[in-house]
């Protein structure tokens, strides 16, 4: 099978093509060429962008097509009209984001969608990417699913991930409590250690991909995991099993966390507070994925191996999310005074 790529050199882009090539499929890559561009240097990359240059998928053909990296509704729609003649499946990695009314656990594919008319989208897409994006995620990804089904009727795949991890995850989410229950001693948590959570190996969620791929499945899929209930405090414990970590977990309040303005998700790493009522986003149904083959690794092997990744990452990387080690610090120490 010959396979194009949107995207492809950072992170979910570069499992995909390994899992690809594991199972002897040809991959073209399509990207600005920026990141990595030393890396898959046997692989035919084309040079282009999202943003009207596209000239270099014109005239050729795949077997399938997977976009990676799709966020404006118009930019979708343009590459599948370039594509729909090239090829006869189309791959969209969307997001659980795209749901609305997050208040109830177990949400599956035919949950309500936050509405935004395209109208609004080009409005608020036609400036440079920002926080505006950021708040808008969700109804923009739902949007690109639609162009790309309007466009390649009934030859679309939409995959509605939930957070992705594991090795190369520069999001720095799960990682965050990777590398600091292994470092150990005392560890700052959120809350309730028995909230439910979700996330799913980036190795995981490519092999599955691509074997949805050559079944030619269609539809929309939600993918993220474990296929048994995970919470917080099960992470934690399997990190520290996992690592041989002496980490000692002080598990702090909500309250106190909000009163002292830790920023929920990005300073507190998969802490979605009770106040803002949104279980279900941390908690969707993955049963029609499980149905159709997804499989999961064990936990304990994706600590390890992201471990592996962190340690071979510069001391000084600035991180797009976890706590400052002094403010952990502080917070630890206003904590037990304020239990005391």
């Amino acid at each position: 099978m010959k396979l194009l790529i949107l995207g492809g050199k950072r992170f979910l882009g570069r499992y995909l093509v390994e899992a690809a090539q594991e199972l002897g499929h040809e991959v073209t890559l399509f990207n600005r060429g920026r990141e990595n561009p030393s890396l898959f240097p046997n692989i035919e990359n084309l040079i282009g962008d999202r943003n009207g240059n596209l000239e270099a998928l014109k005239g050729r053909e795949w077997d399938a097509v997977i976009d990676t990296c799709g966020f404006v509704p118009r930019a979708v729609r343009e590459t599948t009209e370039i594509l729909s003649g090239a090829s006869q499946h189309y791959t969209f990695i969307s997001s659980v984001s795209v749901y609305a009314d997050l208040s109830k656990i177990g949400i599956d594919e035919n949950h309500p969608v936050i509405p935004m008319s395209k109208e609004k989208a080009e409005e608020i897409t036609k400036g440079t990417a920002g926080p505006i994006y950021n708040e808008y995620y969700g109804p923009l990804k739902y949007l690109c699913e639609q162009a790309a089904e309007e466009v390649m009727p009934n030859k679309t795949l939409s995959i509605r991930a939930g957070l992705i991890v594991g090795p190369n995850d520069y999001s720095d989410r799960f990682s965050y409590w990777v590398q600091r229950v292994a470092k150990g001693g005392e560890v700052l948590t959120p809350g309730n250690p028995n909230k439910q959570i979700q996330f799913i190996d980036v190795r995981d969620l490519s092999e599955w991909l691509i074997r949805m791929i050559e079944n030619k499945k269609t539809g929309v899929f939600n993918a993220t995991g474990p296929d048994n209930e995970l919470t917080m405090g099960d992470l934690l414990e399997t990190c520290k099993s996992a690592l041989q970590s002496d980490a000692r977990l002080t598990w702090v309040s909500e309250d106190f966390l909000t009163g002292h303005e830790v920023a929920f998700w990005s300073e507190m790493p998969l802490w979605i507070p009770d106040h803002l009522n949104e279980p279900g986003f941390l908690s969707v149904n993955i049963q029609k994925a499980i149905d159709n083959g997804l499989t999961f690794r064990p936990l304990s092997h994706t600590i390890r191996d992201t471990l592996d990744w962190e340690l071979s990452r510069p001391l000084d990387i600035e991180r797009k999310a976890g706590m400052q080690p002094s403010k952990e610090m502080n917070l630890l120490q206003r904590w037990h005074k304020s239990i005391s």
